[in-house]
């Protein structure tokens, strides 16, 4: 695999967390500066032109990503009463990047069948970060890692009913 499709760099930090365990702040600065880029027509990494596709299907967004001290300064708890734009643009480029290298295995071909039963493919990626955060939630809940298996199968249950 391109190590550039997955390095996520952050200025000034001399070590790697920012490509394993970015902080809040990393994430928001990255969606922020990937939008800024693509509309001054900037070069774009490879990971940085995937994020910035989804924030143009996103345009709902362009109020959050205006700023990247807004950006880190905002709230997005269950009171405030709207999903955290971050986190679905964070779920958008993972669900990708597990498509493009096909990781849990089999997720490109549920996606490719959620996509041909929905006639969209981003709206089969909601489909499947419905199932990616069900995964996720019930890893939490039991201590266990996630299970890719489980993830799959429920992109391929909601693709074949």
């Amino acid at each position: 695999m391109d190590s550039s499709a997955t390095f996520v760099p952050v200025e000034g930090r001399p070590d790697n967390r920012s490509v394993f365990a970015p902080t809040q702040a990393d994430v928001r600065d990255f969606f922020v500066a990937a939008g800024k880029k693509r509309r001054a027509g900037a070069l774009l990494t490879p990971l940085e032109t995937i994020a910035a596709d989804w924030i143009d299907a996103h345009p709902e967004y362009a109020g959050d990503l205006a700023d990247a001290e807004a950006a880190r300064a905002a709230s997005y708890g269950a009171d405030a009463g709207r999903e955290n734009p971050f986190l679905h643009l964070s779920m958008h480029l993972s669900i990708s990047e597990q498509i493009g290298v096909d990781q849990p295995r089999g997720i490109r071909q549920a996606f490719d069948l959620l996509v041909a039963r929905l006639g969209s493919a981003h709206e089969a990626q909601h489909g499947v970060m419905e199932c990616l955060g069900r995964m996720l939630w019930e890893s939490q809940r039991s201590g266990r890692p996630p299970d890719g298996d489980a993830y799959v199968d429920c992109v391929r249950r909601r693709a074949t009913h």
